[in-house]
Order: structure tokens, then sequence, then C-alpha cells
């Protein structure tokens, strides 16, 4: 089936979600203008669907390839990344001093959705290149932003994180990698990193690999780390000290690199430290936080493709009669309840996202609240929308009966990709750790206690007064409890919180079709959103018991004895 980007829907969230026209009222995002707007959906749309989605069964079917050191992307892939970086889709949201743009991140989200609803693999490229570009903008020296930034921000030359090594996953403050003054400006490198996406590569001449390391002396855990960017080509030409190892077999993402990266082997890598020695679990945050909302729109864009599929197969199937006609499978009820739930989850989740990052544009204009609610939401992005990406993807896959269950149909690629989204940039259940140990009190709990108003001030459907009510009563209850109780109830915390808040924007949109102002959205957009508000959001309601059970009930017996 032939995939199509949902500019309509993207158009709808951008206006009444992320409320662009008032970003462009803004100096700093003045071009943002609705024509501007409607050109660059339309512009991304078509990269996505003509070159990105011909793409993604390829890449699937012959994977990344690895030999001696060097990675061989699947046909097509190179030709593809050329017509990225022509298109200048790198920069747009990127400083304009550094050859950017500098239009709204929530554009830079659309354009992110698309293209991971048409090959997510081909995206997680560009994907970490966002957040590398941030992380050294922000942190890094002069020297260091003149000499890298121009072309990480035209994309000839893309980036990657090196956080994760054999004995330190979650645990980044268990790190051993190591970096020693050379004498000069610079560092040498030396250390295994694992599970680099696109860490090796044949799209581009260069590879920035921002690295953290421990300095001589640097106290253990994560106070003593710091952030190194370490090219893979150096400014003289010469290859550096460091090599992809060996690349990862995988359940899914197959066309992505996921390399183990050695750092040194031959007397260290030269590196150049991106912000203050010790200093490198800040900036790298900088990163970790677009990646984590990033990740959010890979859930966003295999929902919204997954759904698409399941719709055309469904209306496709004849299976029964009615009035002595074949009858399409789209019209029997469990069927249809699939395909709206579909529709609704993919629908709430966008909205989310797009949300998140219209905050991150508030924030970039000196709106510190804004910056205080991304802080919030971005947790409930990244958990939430990742977990709605595997769900309508497994949905989507049921809806085809036997016959999702075969390659060749293309619906399980769809689950496969989706899988590590709830996995990488921190687990969900991180996610959700981060929510009730920090989040719901930051600044004393009022941006969460700020949220909350604001969802009870404009809530009218009766199940989401009810969800906000219940959030709210439970979050008191968790600022107070034990940290294991807290912890034991927290994934279904996060995912009542992110319902609530989609919900919220669920009604927003509502609102906007019933006044005329939704565009050329139809019908079945409509019964999403009460679907949604209906059924979905007082699903969430009933994980109040799981919040509220405490860790007693998961610790009674022995781990072993669970096996």
């Amino acid at each position: 089936m032939s995939f199509a980007c949902p500019v309509a829907d993207q158009r709808l969230v951008l206006t009444h979600i992320v409320r662009m026209p008032e970003l462009a009222k803004s100096n700093r995002f003045a071009e943002a203008t609705s024509d501007t707007v409607d050109a660059l959906l339309e512009a991304a749309a078509e990269f996505a669907e003509g070159e990105l989605a011909p793409l993604n069964e390829v890449g699937d079917r012959e994977h990344s390839r690895w030999n001696e050191g060097a990675v061989t992307t699947p046909t097509g892939w190179r030709e593809a990344y050329g017509k990225f970086v022509e298109g200048g889709w790198m920069g747009l949201s990127a400083p304009v001093e550094w050859g950017g743009q500098g239009l709204p991140h929530s554009l830079t989200a659309a354009m992110m959705e698309d293209f991971n609803a048409a090959n997510v693999a081909f995206a997680l490229c560009p994907m970490l290149g966002l957040g590398a570009i941030e992380a050294v903008e922000a942190h890094g020296s002069d020297e260091l932003k003149r000499r890298y930034l121009p072309k990480m921000v035209s994309g000839e030359w893309t980036a990657t994180m090196n956080l994760t090594e054999p004995q330190a996953g979650s645990d980044v403050g268990a790190l051993k990698s190591r970096a020693v003054p050379a004498g000069d400006d610079s560092w040498r490198v030396s250390g295994t990193k694992i599970f680099i996406t696109y860490g090796e590569h044949d799209l581009t001449d260069n590879i920035v690999h921002l690295v953290l390391a421990r300095t001589p002396d640097a106290p253990e855990g994560t106070k003593g780390i710091s952030l190194f960017l370490v090219p893979k080509v150096l400014d003289s030409g010469e290859a550096n000290d460091l090599q992809c190892q060996s690349i990862e077999h995988k359940m899914g993402i197959h066309a992505s690199p996921t390399c183990v990266m050695g750092f040194g082997e031959n007397g260290g890598a030269t590196g150049w430290l991106v912000g203050p020695e010790r200093g490198g679990m800040r900036a790298m945050f900088t990163m970790m936080n677009n990646a984590r909302l990033n990740v959010g729109l890979q859930g966003v864009g295999i929902a919204e493709r997954a759904t698409q599929r399941a719709v055309a197969y469904a209306l496709e199937r004849k299976q029964g009669q009615r009035a002595g006609l074949p009858m399409p499978i789209a019209d029997h009820p469990d069927v249809r309840r699939m395909l709206v739930r579909m529709r609704a989850l993919t629908m709430a989740s966008r909205a989310l996202a797009y949300y998140a990052f219209g905050q991150v544009d508030r924030e970039t204009l000196g709106d510190r609240e804004a910056g205080l609610r991304a802080d919030i939401v971005t947790p409930l992005v990244k958990g939430w929308c990742t977990d709605v990406g595997c769900e309508v993807a497994s949905l989507g896959i049921q809806v085809h009966g036997g016959m999702g269950f075969i390659e060749e149909t293309g619906a399980a690629q769809y689950l496969r990709d989706a899988r590590i989204a709830p996995i990488y940039e921190g687990t969900n259940g991180i996610q959700a750790a981060d929510l009730v140990a920090r989040k719901i009190s930051l600044e004393g709990g009022l941006p969460f206690d700020g949220l909350i108003a604001d969802v009870r001030a404009e809530a009218q459907h009766e199940q989401l007064i009810a969800l906000t009510d219940a959030v709210e009563i439970l979050v008191a209850t968790a600022r107070e409890a034990e940290p294991n109780d807290r912890l034991a109830g927290s994934y279904a915390l996060m995912t009542m919180t992110a319902v609530m808040t989609a919900g919220w924007l669920m009604e927003r949109l509502s609102r906007a079709i019933d006044m005329g102002e939704a565009g050329d959205i139809n019908a079945g957009r409509r019964s999403a959103i009460e679907y949604f508000l209906s059924v979905i959001v007082p699903e969430a309601i009933g994980l109040g018991s799981a919040v509220e059970s405490g860790a007693e009930l998961l610790f009674r017996a022995p781990a072993e004895e669970l096996a």
C-alpha cells in the first residue's frame, strides 16, 4: 500500500496545540508564517513518501553490513541521504548563525514524524544529529562551534551519542572510558562503547562522536564524567584512533547500524571537551532530552504508518456477507474497535509530542514556565508515546489476522521496529521513575500542579475530569510515599498522567473541529477523539489501584521463585 503523510492532522495540531500563529508573532520565529508551515509540511511529506518510504522494506531486508571496520548501508541509502542534505532538512530549527533556518522545533517535530513513519531506521541518523547540534551549541567552546557546527547543521557530517558500555547501561556512573590531557587543548580518549547508533556508515565523510569519559583523578559516579567531541576524521584529514569493532544483529531497525565502538587502541583518540571538565552529564542531558522527545515521535510515526496499513487492509479484505454482498472486515465491530483505537491513540500521541516541542519553543523565547512544563512532559512523551507505537503496531498485526504474522505483508516490521523505542534513551521504567522521583516535586511541585490546573480549567468531558481528580490525589500521595512504594506504582502513574494530558489536548482539537476550524479533518477524526475520551481515559482511571498497591506486594516472594 502507498503511505501518505498526515498533513491535515499535523496542521491541526500545529495550529491548535502548538499554537504556531502565536509563535510566529515573535521576532525569533517570525518566518513561521502559515504559508511557510504549509510549504514545509507538503515538502516533508513529498520527501518522506517519495524517497524514504520506498526504502523501508529494502533496508529491513538487506540490513547494514559490517566488514573489517567499515559499514555499508542498504541500497539507496547514500542517495537518499544526499537528497536529505540537499533539501536542508537537518538545519530546519538550527541557529541561523551556523547555517540553520532558525524555525520552531515543533516544525522539525512534524518533519521527524514523517521520516519516522516512512522509514524509522533512516530517521535515526538525523535524529541523533539534532540532539548533538543542540548540545554543542549550548555547551561547546566558540572554537568547537566554528569548526563543527556548520557541517553538522548542513548534515554533511552526522553525529552520535556514546554513553553505554558493556558494564554500564542505565547506570552511566559506572562507565570506565578515560580521557587524559594531551598537553594542548585536546585530550586522548580511550574505551569501548556499545549500542552506538550510526557509529559507522558510508553516508558521510565524517562522523562527530560525543563521548562520555573520566578524566584523571575524577571521582566515581556521574560527578566524575566529562563529555568529549571525538571526530572520525581530524582537521588534518587523518583518521582518528577509533574503529567500529562490530555491529549488532537486532530484532528490528535492521538498516540502522548499531555499533560497538573502540576508542584509543593506538594511543588515544583525539577529542575536545564539550563544556567544563566533570560537567559531562549536564551537557549530555541536553542531547538526551532532545533525543527522548524525538524517540517519542518514533512511536507516533510508526503508529501512523501501522494505522494506515491496517485501515487499507481492513477495507480490502472481505469476510462474511451483508445483504448478500461480501463484507469488508472493517465493518465487523471488533475489527472496527481496533481501527478506531489505533487512530485515537495515534492522534493523542501526536498531540502530546507536538505539545512538548511547542513548550520547548516557548522556552527558547524566554518563557521559563514553558521550560519547566517541557521538563514535566518529556518522560510522558518518551514513555507513553513509545508504548502507543508498540500497541498500535501490534493491533495492526491483529487486524491483518494470520497475514499479519507473515513478513511479506509488511505489518510485522512496524512492531519489530517499534519495540526498541521503549528501551533506548532511558527505558520507559526510567522515565516513570524520573516522573515520580523528580518531576512531580520539581520546584516544590508548582509546575506539575500548574499542569493539573490547566487541564482542570479546560476539561469538560466527565471522564477526563474524573481522571484529573485521580491523578491529583495519587500525585499528592506519591510525594509523601516511601521511595520503593512510589517507584512500584510509577509506571501506572506515568500512563495516567500522559493519558490525562493527551485527553486535555484531544478536547482542544475537538473544539476546533466543532467550530469549523479544522480544515480537511473528517468525521473519522472526531469519532476517534470521542473514543479516546470515552474509552481510553476511563481505562487509565482503572490504573489507580496499581499506583496505590505499593512495593510490598511485588517483593512478597523472592525473585527466584518467579522463575
